[in-house]
């Protein structure tokens, strides 16, 4: 297949233009008076590389020096089982501040590997992959007098419903659109003839510029942050938030590719807890993807679609500083399938968790929320309760 990758290339070259955030008179908010920001990571984010299990032997057999390769950040110890990729230096603070939660072998209820139909279960809170509302939007019509704002060129399917949402998206031309880029990685990953050539495209964009991100969002997760907290700041501005990245589909190159992603991912929630501080105490972010990877690496440096993943919480408001969830090991007989982490916990339960301790939902409004879901328990103790 004969390619013109400079012309390729110059499909992506846009430039990145200078966008107003919003402006607005920040509130003195109440203990009561909280916010919540829903980051969906899309493509699938590969937990055992961002939160790296070293206290499980198997860990090092499966990653070896792939985990942490000469040349890279050393990796951010938090305990003597798990330490956080080098990239997210500032995840680390906010960790060693008590602001930070990991939550190990997390992921919704959907347990096969296709990116949209688990996305959609992640987004409309419910046990399959149909539904045409959105569990955020629920919430939002469960909290008298509160709104939502998606930070989103298309309302995503976690705002749509009746609930009063609205969108906002930066002013930014777009290159090559970062979803179907990630569409076109699947598509070409199946075929053994046209993989190799695009893994080359892939390989050979790394350091050249790519403003919107050809194969994911780049600076523009920081600026959406950044705006996001703006918004949620306001004196009348909403309680909910949503902002999405993408690119996190990494079946080559990993190593490359989310050591980007993770240095983008950690100045976004930096960009976010700077834009909020006044209210930074009353916040709870949950940055959370659709599936794991494999827990092996492919032969193309990279992994396949998994199941068990890790969700982050951030914020002033979080019972932070330690590590959440079951871990399940990854010895061979203790993973999924013979291949990736097993799903410990639903991720609905973080979600009525933070719902129910940090907004103040109570249970009937809960199940209107999360329909069909009164055998998954709100998950204790991960806020620090008004």
């Amino acid at each position: 297949m004969a390619l013109d990758r400079r012309g390729f290339l110059g499909m992506g070259a846009a430039a990145l233009a200078a966008a107003a955030l919003p402006r607005f008179a920040v509130a003195a908010t109440s203990l009561r008076d909280t916010r919540f920001l829903l980051v969906l990571l899309r493509g699938g984010m590969d937990g055992l590389h961002a939160l790296q299990p070293i206290g499980d032997p198997a860990f090092a057999a499966l990653r070896g020096a792939f985990a942490n390769a000469p040349g890279e950040p050393a990796l951010r110890r938090l305990d003597g089982d798990f330490a956080l990729h080098g990239h997210l230096s500032g995840m680390a603070d906010l960790y060693g501040r008590g602001q930070l939660l990991p939550v190990v072998a997390v992921a919704p209820p959907y347990r096969q590997r296709s990116h949209f139909e688990a996305q959609d279960c992640v987004e409309n809170g419910t046990r399959g992959g149909g539904g045409a509302q959105g569990w955020l939007n629920r919430c939002v019509a469960a909290m008298p007098g509160a709104s939502g704002l998606a930070v989103a060129a298309v309302m995503p399917l976690a705002m749509r419903g009746g609930g009063r949402v609205s969108t906002w998206s930066p002013p930014l031309p777009d290159g090559v659109d970062p979803i179907l880029w990630q569409r076109l990685q699947a598509l070409y990953a199946e075929d053994p003839q046209l993989a190799p050539t695009f893994a080359q495209i892939d390989a050979g964009m790394e350091g050249t510029p790519d403003p919107m991100g050809a194969r994911g969002a780049g600076p523009r997760l920081a600026q959406s942050m950044a705006a996001a907290a703006r918004f949620l700041s306001a004196a009348d501005g909403p309680r909910i938030g949503f902002v999405e990245d993408t690119g996190w589909d990494t079946h080559n190159n990993q190593r490359g590719v989310l050591g980007r992603k993770l240095s983008e991912l950690d100045a976004g929630l930096r960009a976010f807890r700077e834009g909020a501080q006044p209210i930074w105490n009353n916040v709870v972010v949950a940055i959370v993807t659709e599936f794991g990877r494999t827990a092996a690496i492919n032969g193309t440096a990279g992994t396949d679609h998994g199941t068990g993943g890790v969700a982050f919480l951030a914020g002033g408001a979080v019972q932070g500083g330690r590590i959440a969830g079951d871990w399940p090991g990854l010895g061979r007989t203790q993973l999924n399938d013979g291949r990736d982490l097993r799903a410990t916990t639903d991720m609905r339960g973080l979600f009525k968790g933070v719902l129910r301790d940090h907004l103040h939902l109570p249970e009937d409004a809960l199940a209107r929320v999360f329909p069909d879901s009164g055998d998954v328990a709100p998950m204790a103790g991960l806020v620090r309760r008004a």
